[in-house]
């Protein structure tokens, strides 16, 4: 699969934030998949993943009304594997440092968890009454894509395939074309996971949700006198 291995965009500031989320992603991850019993690992999934069901219909659940919407938070810090864990490591690194330096570091920080809020509620609203639960940051950082969209569309971002040790580049593209490629990549799988018996597993709602607060809100909470489609 095609990835942004970086992009020619140097952040002015240092990502304080960025870093923090993803150290605290990476402790998460160390925790549920290494120090606890391996037949642990799913019952936390389950104690803080977001499980769409609990929240449109929470009488059916053992849970009060605090543990779920703490799950609400608490989804993003828990991911099912290494590579789930990488992958969002690598987006959040490469997109969050430039988003971050265009909001401040406390802006930043509130527009992210808005960000992972509005990935649940698109989850919620396409798949109401799932059970599985929903985990992982990739919500979140969909948000992060949306904001660098409009800030800086004309960025150019490398593309490769990774393969082992090895990258197999595909050249620089500007970061407009990637990311509306990417979104309209998600809605094509939602579109197809409606329509198939056997939906997959990622959550596409969340994806969708993310990006779409992350356009929304990037004006609100860029600092005043930074510019959108800025030119590269």
């Amino acid at each position: 699969m095609v990835i942004p291995l970086h992009d020619d965009n140097p952040a002015a500031s240092r990502p304080v934030v960025t870093v923090g989320f993803m150290i605290a992603y990476t402790f998460a991850f160390v925790v549920q998949h290494l120090l606890l019993p391996h037949e642990l690992a799913n019952d936390v999934s389950y104690a803080f993943g977001m499980i769409p069901a609990q929240l449109t219909d929470a009488q059916s659940f053992d849970t009060t009304p605090l543990r779920t919407a703490a799950t609400v938070l608490t989804s993003m810090f828990v991911h099912t594997g290494f590579w789930h864990l990488a992958g969002n490591l690598l987006y959040l690194w490469i997109f969050g440092n430039n988003v971050e330096d265009a909001m401040g570091h406390a802006r930043f920080c509130v527009f992210y968890l808005l960000c992972g809020v509005a990935a649940v509620a698109g989850q919620v609203v396409t798949n109401p009454a799932s059970d599985i639960p929903m985990v992982g940051a990739s919500g979140a950082i969909s948000g992060v894509l949306g904001a660098y969209l409009l800030l800086f569309p004309r960025a150019q971002v490398l593309l490769g395939l990774p393969l082992g040790f090895i990258n197999v580049e595909f050249g620089r593209w500007p970061a407009g074309w990637v990311l509306v490629a990417w979104f309209a990549m998600q809605l094509a799988m939602g579109i197809f996971s409606m329509t198939s018996s056997t939906p997959g597993g990622i959550a596409i709602g969340a994806h969708v949700g993310g990006f779409v607060a992350g356009c929304l809100l990037v004006t609100l909470f860029k600092r005043r006198g930074v510019p959108l489609w800025r030119r590269y």
